[in-house]
């Protein structure tokens, strides 16, 4: 018989590919991970992962294990919260993506404070959009705020443009629009976590353009404490308006981006109905509706 916490160590080495990571991601010791990998490919007859020095691979026994073990693990969940407690029942596990403004997020679950004290837990979860995106594939979030995937089932919260930010008394803080050219001087933050990034860096290549890059930061506060203090511009989701920013459109850069309250589809009924997740979605539209008239005035110049 297969222990569940056999499968668990499995399926972690299979998450977090590497046996090192799965350990601290299951809270036991890299041995004791090891003996049980090893523990199940005996009890199965065959080896379930190739090893290298840098990561491990599945075989095509463990390829078939992975399948498997994912619908058992998922079973044991749902058994559990069948019969757990309520407050068990009501846990939502929400992922966050690292390029929403601060100011939004703490808007959006202060709206959702009264469901939280009627019974709903929230767990909060934070990460880039590829990364969530994955987590919520494997089960270890129930929805996701995050750039649209439409393979997802999910619910539209907003849609906004591009802009290049740069400190209100810029030189080019009043222009209706910016040409790359005119950023060819220009000192540049790097936003590393942007889900723009390798389009923008494809943008200014194509016309010869390479600013300088003041700083690189995975850190959006970071990066617009280095715009408003005048050190350098660097490109921006319309959310991130702000009263000491001016967000210039960037001339022929026509990306936009859609964020929307994404649901894993094991969990879409059950999440779906959650009044946390209703109400912090709500408080998003409301913040990008409110803010959209705040990115209108930038546009236009007559800031």
């Amino acid at each position: 018989m297969i222990d569940r916490y056999l499968l668990r160590y499995f399926l972690a080495v299979v998450d977090e590919g590497t046996f090192s990571r799965a350990a601290a991601h299951c809270r036991v010791t890299q041995p004791t991970l090891s003996v049980g990998i090893a523990k199940l490919e005996t009890l199965l007859g065959h080896p379930l992962f190739e090893r290298s020095s840098r990561r491990v691979a599945l075989t095509a026994a463990g390829a078939r294990l992975a399948e498997h073990a994912r619908r058992i693990e998922a079973g044991f969940v749902a058994a559990e919260q069948a019969v757990g407690d309520s407050a068990a029942a009501k846990l939502i596990r929400l992922g966050l993506c690292t390029t929403l403004p601060d100011a939004w997020l703490e808007e959006a679950l202060r709206a959702a404070a009264p469901a939280r004290e009627a019974g709903e837990r929230l767990e909060l979860v934070e990460g880039r959009a590829g990364e969530l995106r994955a987590a919520l594939h494997r089960g270890r979030v129930d929805a996701i705020v995050a750039p649209l995937d439409a393979a997802l089932p999910h619910r539209v919260l907003f849609d906004e443009p591009y802009a290049m930010a740069f400190a209100r008394d810029h030189p080019l803080a009043a222009r209706v629009s910016v040409e790359a050219e005119e950023l060819a001087a220009e000192p540049m933050v790097v936003r590393r976590h942007c889900e723009m990034l390798a389009e923008t860096s494809r943008f200014f290549t194509a016309r010869g353009i390479r600013p300088f890059m003041a700083a690189r930061t995975h850190s959006d506060s970071r990066a617009l404490a280095y715009v408003r203090a005048g050190v350098a511009t660097t490109l921006l989701p319309a959310c991130y308006a702000d009263p000491a920013l001016a967000l210039v459109p960037l001339a022929g850069f026509d990306h936009r981006r859609t964020v929307a309250l994404c649901f894993a589809p094991d969990s879409r009924a059950r999440a779906a109905h959650s009044v946390v997740l209703s109400r912090i979605a709500e408080r998003l539209a409301e913040l990008a509706q409110a803010g959209a008239a705040t990115f209108t005035i930038n546009y236009t110049g007559s800031a």
